[in-house]
């Protein structure tokens, strides 16, 4: 017995023919209608009914989710969405999901209606998810197996978010949404939210007419602690220092207090125009347009200069640290430090805090544009389309730094001394606070006193990125009446462009002399967030500091610089500094780059079906030109700059052969193979000639290759579902890729003194690694404040060896509803659950420790001239994960409830810098989050619902060096609770 769709699925299907990957023909899509009987469900039901009904009609392996009602995803956000199908894996910035992995990778490709995105940076994978609302999505398609005609450059796969189409509704729809969301950590209350739809046809004289518009707009505030102790550094027991132990141990080296705070302002719409003159032909016209205002008001409370205190500052506590191994080397264990004090030094230097506001905002506008028609014949059907789609971003900052000058202990030229600072590691809690035990230690009301801190950095940004790609495409497919049922072929061309200008101005100062006080500058100062203790009821922290408005910074950037600049002139009146005013930022010529890539690609394809086989087979050849303009920036005998610009040429062709195969091997089973080629661009700004400097010395500085290949991936997929019951599923899958140019990124470290930490600070040529960084702060890596220090570089390389990910994927899908007469109210139990095994080998890149991690492994494991190296692995991977829902429907009520988790990755996001902890990325521990939702009915047209995501507010923990291994990072996170109601008429 055939499997019968419901009229909701045929009705998307046939959507589907021209946006996305099926191009389905309106006779089988007829033929369909002729031979199922439907299946009406509603609610939650529905869209699962009528999602795996979708994937099972596929020719290669598709995963879909479907909204439950208009504008009504599973989840508020679009990557919280896809974490629902199995195989894929979200990251999250602030608790807010933002990165997508499927299979293990983020090299994935995001399309909207079957036409490719770009995104706000120089990435490759598409628009952002944060910047489109699930409200204005109908459906989610995750293609995992791609076919001739799938547009090349995913490794992982391709996610097409699908709009509703006009002339599929069977009637008029209409919905408005209202809600509110509140966040645990937030302290700015309850932010609105709003979507709307509306659509309808006609017929007319001149045919079939039909609109659909849908737009939403929301504000987000989401918060999250990040707690940090760096403790990469070592005390010998026989180093003779007064802090020597009888055992060897990991001193304190940094601390952090970071509050990261971002507010979305989102506006979204889409719209589509669709007209049949005749029962043949049909023209659309789609526009997606987004708007979002990404504004960070986040602020870091530093401590300092902590590492020249450790040969004084004795821990009180100690706890034991075991390295675990790396590539096979066993790397020991050792003591680290884990409560104690860390005094003034002699002389009233060291350690000093730093107050420092981060407005990193982000502003994008982004637009989809697409054209097109269809004609349908006997045997033909032909269908072209011109596409545009853009992203345009401003990244304003205003980053300011703050030295605190503590009154009960004496300065000196420099602009900062010592506070005494007490920790306490213990417990899984990275705190440190004032020792306010010390007879030196400021009060609360010294430390919110303004003529106590003074200006130490101002970095202010107004860079600009432009990512544009246009396209045109026409494909053909011609049926035949036999076991190939049909043929199709077709050619796109694409012109795609990326131009990144880095507009900035960047200032420290460091002598006493040249920093105003902040009396000078007292209107634009405010006190900090005081509530670093909501999340974990921490007792050791420091909530009485100032900043310069973040808020202010953020809003009128020109009042805070004008404020500032009349502060430098009013000290410099004071102190006799010759200190220039702060410039407005200018384009940084060194980081500019302009490049366009032009493809010609063509494909052909054959379907066919023979008893119970069906699938396709093809191939799809591509042709990439790529130019490139940069700057070269040199320095004349007189040390006058010397701009030139440079430009480079080149190109590359690649045949990508696919084939789909499907057995019905009975009424319920199916069996799926896939085998495919495809490629993955390198992101643009790896292929830049640019140098981006930070102030920071922690900070690697990227280094392009202009050189970088993309990289290639063979795929094969074997999968077995079993579809035991309406609305029901189990499968098991298996998938292997073998890539080839990996992109890897090879970081070199600059040499650090094993006993004094110092760096290189003479330049202009770092004799021992890394690059000579002119305007970075100096800090604890020379001998005395400054700027000029030699930091690590970091560029991404292809790989020489091939490299393999492999795994399983188990899903299964049930609900109780055809018992409803022996069970009554408990058929409206459902359960999905999904899992998710996954494994990354090969490849010959590897990380290396630092210098000063290789000192500490010498002691550990008794290598005396030891230099720990690992082969990279693949960022973001789980080995394991898994996602449990358990949901029921019935009597107008609808609760779902969903738990997700993960086990531990490999990642680069672990806070205010971007260079690697000991020589290597961190762990992400593993973590498991739960959200939640309830929904009623209260009329047919009127829902009332409540929504809640991180319900348990799951904490992150990161670690050093191994899995478990030495806690250095924290993230705590929120809770945030939406309500509101929806009506439909």
């Amino acid at each position: 017995m055939r499997y019968k769709l419901s009229k909701i699925t045929l009705m998307i299907l046939s959507a589907t023919a021209v946006a996305g990957n099926v191009h389905a023909q309106a006779q089988e899509v007829q033929t369909a209608e002729e031979e199922v009987e439907v299946i009406e469900v509603s609610g939650i039901r529905q869209s699962l009914t009528n999602a795996l009904a979708e994937k099972r009609a596929s020719d290669s392996l598709v995963e879909v989710i479907q909204a439950v009602d208009i504008g009504k995803l599973p989840d508020q956000n679009l990557a919280e969405v896809l974490e629902n199908v199995t195989g894929i894996q979200i990251t999250r910035e602030a608790g807010v999901g933002t990165g997508v992995q499927i299979r293990g990778t983020n090299a994935n490709r995001t399309e909207i209606n079957g036409v490719s995105t770009v995104g706000s940076g120089a990435g490759r994978s598409g628009i952002d998810f944060e910047d489109v609302s699930s409200a204005i999505i109908s459906a989610v398609e995750v293609i995992k197996s791609p076919e001739a005609k799938t547009i090349e450059g995913s490794v992982g796969a391709t996610i097409n978010l699908r709009t509703i189409r006009p002339l599929q509704l069977k009637e008029m729809l209409g919905s408005i949404r209202v809600q509110g969301e509140e966040s645990s950590l937030s302290t700015d209350g309850i932010t609105p939210r709003i979507s709307g739809a509306w659509g309808d046809n006609w017929e007319t004289d001149a045919g079939e007419f039909g609109v659909v518009l849908s737009g939403s707009y929301s504000e987000q505030d989401v918060t999250a602690f990040r707690p940090r102790a760096d403790r990469d550094n070592i005390i010998t027991s026989d180093s003779g220092v007064p802090s020597a132990q009888s055992f060897d141990f990991l001193p304190i080296q940094f601390l952090n207090q970071d509050y990261d705070n971002y507010e979305y302002e989102t506006v979204n719409f889409a719209g589509t125009l669709e007209w049949a003159p005749s029962e043949n032909t049909k023209l659309y016209f789609d526009a997606v347009l987004n708007d979002q205002e990404r504004r960070q008001e986040s602020s870091r409370v530093q401590a300092s200069g902590v590492s020249d205190l450790r040969d004084v500052s004795v821990p009180e506590e100690f706890e034991t640290v075991d390295f675990g191994s790396l590539d096979g080397q066993d790397l020991g264990s050792i003591q680290a430090a884990v409560r104690g004090v860390i005094p003034v030094e002699e002389g009233g230097g060291d350690p000093n805090l730093r107050f420092s506001s981060d407005t990193n905002s982000r502003i994008t506008d982004s637009k989809v544009f697409r054209f097109g028609g269809e004609w349908q014949g006997e045997k033909l059907f032909v269908s072209a389309e011109v596409s545009s789609s853009s992203s345009d971003s401003t990244t304003p900052s205003f980053n300011t730094t703050l030295n605190f000058i503590n009154p009960n202990v004496e300065i000196n030229e420099s602009n900062e001394n010592g506070t005494p600072l007490a920790y306490d590691l213990s417990g899984g809690s990275l705190s440190y606070g004032i020792a306010t035990g010390e007879a030196n230690a400021p009060t609360s009301e010294q430390l919110l006193d303004p003529d106590n801190v003074v200006l130490r950095d101002v970095n202010i940004g107004q860079d600009v990125t432009e990512n544009q790609e246009d396209a045109f495409r026409t494909d053909f497919k011609y049926y035949f009446d036999s076991y190939i049922t049909s043929v199709d072929f077709g050619y796109r061309y694409s012109k795609t462009s990326s131009v990144s200008d880095q507009i900035r101005s960047n200032v420290g100062l460091r002598d006493f002399a040249d920093s105003p006080r902040g009396s000078l500058f007292a209107d634009i100062l405010t006190a900090g967030p005081a509530n670093f203790n909501d999340a974990d009821g921490r007792q050791l922290y420091i909530p009485d500091f100032l900043l310069i408005n973040p808020e202010l910074a953020a809003s009128d950037s020109s009042t805070v610089l004008d404020t500032l600049n009349r502060a430098i002139e009013a000290n410099n009146a004071i102190t006799g500094s010759d200190r220039e005013p702060i410039s407005s930022p200018t384009s940084q010529v060194n980081a500019f780059f302009d490049i366009e890539e032009v493809t010609h690609a063509l494909y052909a394809q054959g379907n066919f079906e023979y008893g119970m086989f069906r699938g396709n087979f093809g191939v799809r050849y591509l042709q990439t030109d790529v130019d490139s303009v940069g700057n070269s920036v040199t320095v004349d005998a007189e040390g006058n700059q010397i701009v030139e610009q440079v430009a480079s040429s080149g190109d590359y062709d690649f045949v990508l052969p696919r084939i789909n195969v499907v057995a019905d091997v009975m009424d319920d089973v199916i069996v799926r193979v896939g085998w495919s080629q495809d490629i993955r661009r390198p992101d643009f700004n790896d292929l830049s000639t640019s140098v981006t400097f930070s102030t920071s010395p922690n900070n690697s500085t990227a280094i392009g290759n202009p050189g970088l290949l993309p990289e290639k991936v063979t795929s094969f997929d074997i999968s077995a579902e079993w579809y035991f019951a309406p609305a029901a599923l189990l499968s098991v899958g298996y998938f292997h890729k073998e890539r080839s140019d990996l992109h890897v990124t090879r970081q070199n470290d600059p040499f650090e003194d094993p006993t004094t930490g110092f760096r290189d600070i003479t330049g202009p040529v770092c004799e021992n690694g890394g690059i000579f960084n002119p305007i970075a702060d100096i800090n604890v890596f020379g001998p005395e404040p400054g700027v000029g220090v030699c930091v690590p570089t970091q560029t991404t390389i292809n790989d020489d060896d091939e490299t393999t990910q492999q795994g399983v994927e188990i899903a299964f899908q049930y609900d109780l509803s055809n018992f409803e007469e022996s069970l009554g109210w408990a058929s409206g139990f459902g359960l999905l659950a999904n899992y998710t095994y996954q494994d990354f080998s090969g490849g010959a890149a590897v990380d290396s420790a630092t210098s000063r991690a290789n000192s500490v492994f010498a002691r550990t494991t008794g290598i005396e001239d030891i230099n720990v190296t690992a082969v990279q692995s693949l960022l973001d991977l789980s080995e394991n994960s898994y996602n449990v829902t358990v949901f029921y429907e019935k009597y107008d009520l609808s609760v779902r409830a969903r738990y997700t988790w993960r086990e531990a990755y490999r990642s680069t996001d672990f806070g205010s810098t971007s260079s690697f902890p000991w020589g290597f990325p961190v762990v992400q521990n593993d973590r498991g989050q739960l959200n939640a939702s309830i929904s009623y009915d209260v009329t047919d047209q009127l829902n009332i619902g409540l929504e809640a995501v991180n319900l348990t507010r799951s904490d992150v923990e990161q670690s050093c060096v191994s899995e478990g291994a030495l806690l250095c990072f924290q993230g705590l996170t929120d809770r945030r609770i939406t309500f509101g109601a929806s009506y439909t008429f």
